[in-house]
Parts: structure tokens; sequence; C-alpha cells
């Protein structure tokens, strides 16, 4: 479905984050994209597909409340969670399900420079069109051949890749149809998520399965975060390592895991190369903190 944008509208960039298994850290990374745009002075709007879990809404609940809570400026995004028509969707329903998304991402590019988008961990009529919708696809990825499942089939033998599994056909098909439109794909990214912090045979065999994939899907694969228990943490209060490290924000006393896990976001911010997009601004850099 086409994404028509009027001329006189400025065109957001549409930053999807999207896998088709649970349990990835997609709505961890939507978050931190989001609040390190904000940190940049960009205005950014989030919108959450999973009307189910809502897991993306509950995290900038959760930060709305602490903000309150403590009186603290935390950057709040303007959200939006969308609601399906109905769980057994017609060809009818997902129709207008699709014209209303397309509508609501429209309005949104009128007033914000990026819109960051939470896909449900399953398959469904409106994660395809985010999909097709997106500048740039960040696609989270446990770092194990069980979550590599949804990119590619394995040999058992040699466990090098032998061929695209049913995601990566569905983001072939999304980026084909992107580039049918508007005559560009997005920029794929494969986030190697919760990490081990001690090497491993397996982290070296999905590392070598990934690059195989990544030349024959043609998407950029980075590390992303490691298996720290502190993410889930910062959930419950809807704060994100980027946020200031001191004992009012967290609400703790600041650990060594709370600067290893902001220099990690960092890290991953500096890979994903959206400063390029954000001129006249350092994406990871906190205004506020620098006056």
């Amino acid at each position: 479905m086409p994404l028509e944008t009027p001329a006189n509208v400025r065109r957001a960039r549409v930053i999807v984050v999207g896998n088709e298994k649970g349990g990835s850290g997609k709505s961890t990374v939507a978050m931190h994209v989001a609040i390190a745009l904000m940190k940049a002075n960009q205005s950014v709007a989030t919108l959450d597909l999973d009307s189910r879990q809502k897991t993306f809404t509950h995290y900038v609940e959760n930060r709305y409340a602490w903000a309150q809570d403590t009186e603290l400026g935390l950057e709040i995004p303007h959200h939006i969670y969308f609601v399906e028509n109905t769980d057994h969707p017609t060809a009818d329903d997902e129709a207008a399900d699709g014209k209303a998304l397309v509508e609501q991402i429209d309005a949104l590019a009128a007033n914000h420079d990026f819109i960051v988008i939470d896909t449900p961990g399953r398959d469904s009529y409106l994660g395809r069109l985010a999909h097709s919708l997106a500048d740039t696809l960040i696609t989270p990825l446990n770092d194990s051949f069980v979550d590599l499942d949804v990119l590619a089939a394995v040999d058992r033998a040699t466990l090098r890749v032998t061929g695209a599994s049913h995601y990566s056909q569905m983001v072939a098909q999304a980026r084909q149809e992107r580039l049918s439109r508007d005559a560009m794909a997005a920029d794929w990214i494969v986030l190697r998520n919760r990490m081990s912090m001690l090497g491993s045979r397996n982290m070296r065999c999905v590392s070598l399965a990934l690059e195989d994939l990544s030349r024959l899907l043609d998407f950029r694969c980075i590390e992303g975060l490691a298996e720290r228990v502190i993410f889930r943490e910062f959930y419950s209060r809807g704060l994100t390592a980027l946020d200031n490290l001191d004992a009012r924000t967290l609400g703790t006393r600041p650990t060594l895991s709370h600067v290893t896990a902001r220099l990690e976001i960092e890290t991953l911010l500096k890979a994903l190369n959206l400063t390029s997009l954000a001129p006249d601004s350092g994406l990871v850099e906190d205004k506020r903190d620098a006056a």
C-alpha cells in the first residue's frame, strides 16, 4: 500500500524495529533510539503496533509516571498505540487498518523529524505494511541459532547458511515494494542482541552465518547489547542508559553496570549511523548536560 505524502508535508524518517520472533529486545532498542534522537533535539513520535503485548507503550507510560513521581525533566516522545480492528481480520478489515496506519504516519510526519515504530513479535498484516514503509529497519536478533532460524536455514553439519527463512523473505518483499514505490529501499540493520560477555564457539558460528547471510540479503550486521540485567531494570521506570546516571534519576545508587550499559548504547547508536540524518547535533549527547 503506497504511502502518499502531500508535497507541502515534511517527510519524517521512519525507523521500524521488527522481528517476528518475540523476546528479541525490540522495545528496548526502540525506546533507546527514540530517546537518543530526542536528546539530539529531534522531534520524535513513537508508534506501537503490538496491540496485545503493548510493551513499548508500557515502557513509555512507565517513563511518564516516573517523571511525574520524581519531577524529572525526562524526554517523553509523542506516543500512540495502534489497535487492530479484530483478532481475526478479514481482507476488508486489513485494508481499513492499513489505510488508517498510513494516515496516522502521514499525520505524525507533518510535525516530527522521526517516527519510531515497534512491530509485533509475530506475523501480522500491519507489521508487514510497516516494514514496507521503513526508511531504516532494525532487526534485533538474540545471539543464538534458535533466533537465527527466523532469518535463515542453516546446514546441520556445517552450521553455514543454506537459504533465507520466512522473515527474511518478507523483508525482501517489503524492501522491493518500497523500491518500486519510492525508488529507494530501507537500510536494513540486523542487530546482534543479548550477546554473551564470554566468547564461545556458538558466537563465532553465529557470526560466520550472519556474514554469509548479510551478503545474500543485503543487510548491515552490527553488535548490539550484551545480556545485562540492568536493561530489564530500566523498564519499570521507563529509563534508558542515556539518562542521567545519578541516584535521583535511577532511584538507586548507580553502578558500573549502568556506566557500561551507557557506553554500549552509545557505541550501538553510532553504528546505526543515524547521526547523518540529524545534522547539527550529536546523537548521543545530552544537551542539558553540556550546558
